[in-house]
C-alpha cells in the first residue's frame, strides 16, 4: 500500500532550470570558462558545492568549490527575488493537495540547500503538506548516492516498499533505484537528456499519477 511520497525540488515542484541556469551562466563568465552543454547536463540533480568541485577539477581552477558556491548563490539569489516568471510547475500543486488529501505523507528530498528550500516553500505555501525535508547538501553524499532518499523514508516511518520517489534528473533516478525505491520519472521540458529508463513509470502530465490511479501499483504492497 502506498503511503508515503518523496518529492524533488528543482523541476518537480518549481520550474527554477531557467534561472539555475542563468545564475551558472553568469558564474561561468565570472571565472572566464565554457562550459558545454553535455557537461551543464550532467550536473542536474546535483548540489550545487558537488557541481562547483567538479568546476574547480575539470578546469584546474586556483579558486576554492565553496567560493564558487557563493557567487552561484548571490547570482541566484538575485534572481529568484526579481525573475516573476519563477513558478510552480504546472499541476504540481494539486498533485501535492490530492495526496495530502488521501492521507499520504509527504517529504521532500533535493539537492538545494535547505536556505534555499525553505524560501521556495515560503515563497508557495508548501509546508502545510510536507511532514519534513532533507538537503541534499546536508549528507556527506550527493545524488547519485541513494542518502538522502533513505533518510526521507526513514522519516516517514514507513517501508520502502510502502513510498515512490518523484523525480526529473538521472542522477535523481539513479539514486530511487539505489535506495530500491519505486521512482516516477517526470520528464520534465528543462531536463534534457536525462535517463528515464531508471524510472519505474515515466509521466509528463501529473494528473496520471494522482492517488486514484498510482495507488493500485502499491495494493499488493503489505
Amino acid at each position: 500500500m502506498l503511503k508515503g511520497v518523496i518529492f524533488d525540488m528543482d523541476g518537480v515542484i518549481v520550474d527554477s532550470e531557467p534561472i539555475h541556469r542563468k545564475a551558472y551562466q553568469h558564474l561561468f563568465e565570472e571565472l572566464s570558462i565554457e562550459v558545454s552543454d553535455c557537461l551543464y547536463e550532467s550536473f542536474t540533480g546535483k548540489t550545487t558545492l558537488s557541481i562547483c568541485q567538479t568546476l574547480c577539477n575539470h578546469f584546474h581552477l586556483k579558486e576554492k568549490p565553496e567560493t564558487l558556491v557563493a557567487i552561484k548563490r548571490k547570482h541566484y539569489n538575485y534572481l529568484f527575488d526579481n525573475d516573476k516568471r519563477f513558478q510552480l510547475i504546472d499541476g504540481v500543486l494539486d498533485l501535492i493537495k490530492d495526496y495530502h488529501t488521501n492521507g499520504l505523507t509527504l517529504v521532500l528530498g533535493s539537492s538545494a540547500s535547505m536556505s534555499n528550500i525553505e524560501r521556495i516553500f515560503e515563497r508557495f505555501n508548501l509546508n502545510p503538506y510536507f511532514k519534513s525535508k532533507f538537503s541534499g547538501a546536508d549528507l556527506k553524499a550527493s545524488k547519485p548516492h541513494p542518502e538522502i532518499f533513505l533518510k526521507a523514508v526513514q522519516s516517514t516511518g514507513f517501508k520502502i516498499k510502502e513510498c515512490m520517489v518523484i523525480e526529473d534528473s538521472t542522477n535523481g533516478m539513479e539514486a530511487a533505484r539505489a535506495a530500491n525505491i519505486f521512482c516516477v520519472g517526470y520528464k520534465s521540458k528543462h531536463s534534457k537528456n536525462q535517463d528515464y529508463s531508471k524510472a519505474d513509470k515515466v509521466i509528463s502530465d501529473f494528473k496520471s499519477i494522482y492517488y486514484s490511479r498510482i495507488h493500485p501499483l502499491f495494493e499488493c504492497t503489505t
